[in-house]
């Protein structure tokens, strides 16, 4: 009888254990899904969201002095939500890799980059931030925020010195 108590107890413990793990790994992040905000995990299927770069890779493309485009967002920021699927799709479309850096799970990165607003897209030439547009998508009936053109433009702007 014993037995089968201490065999309901490891089967009991097996099953905490299980559940408790049952999240696994990010690719996109490298680090548990439980220790994802909620509105990140629920992005990680989200075509538009698959360009993550990671702040030891920000800070290595920082250090080598590349050019590059970066999107900061927040997986809870409305405007970002509205924005992302007009910029991938544009950023596709010029052939420009746009890595994506999630604010919100990187807080410190926050004050670093100086991110006031969400959504930001920032240029970067040989290390160094030289432009950004921050803000989202104009909403129609708005006044505030950018157009699709405003994007474009930012882009083009910068248009053969980032290599893909």
């Amino acid at each position: 009888m014993i037995y089968v108590y201490i065999g309901i107890i490891v089967v009991l413990f097996g099953g905490i254990y299980a559940l408790s793990n049952m999240g696994g790994d990010s690719k996109l992040y490298g680090m548990p899904l439980n220790d994802l905000n909620p509105a990140t995990r629920a992005l990680l299927d989200d075509p538009n969201y698959q360009n993550i770069i990671l702040p030891d890779e920000l800070d290595k493309r920082i250090a080598d002095k590349e050019d590059f485009f970066a999107y900061m967002f927040s997986s809870t920021c409305q405007y970002c939500k509205a924005t992302t699927p007009h910029l991938v799709p544009l950023a596709q479309e010029l052939n420009v890799d746009l890595p994506m850096f999630n604010v919100l799970e990187f807080p410190t990165y926050q004050t670093k980059m100086n991110i006031e607003y969400t959504p930001t897209l920032v240029y970067f030439q040989d290390g160094v931030e030289v432009d950004r547009l921050e803000g989202g998508i104009r909403e129609e009936g708005m006044t505030a925020g950018h157009t699709i053109d405003d994007y474009r433009a930012f882009f083009e702007k910068y248009a053969g010195a980032e290599t893909p």
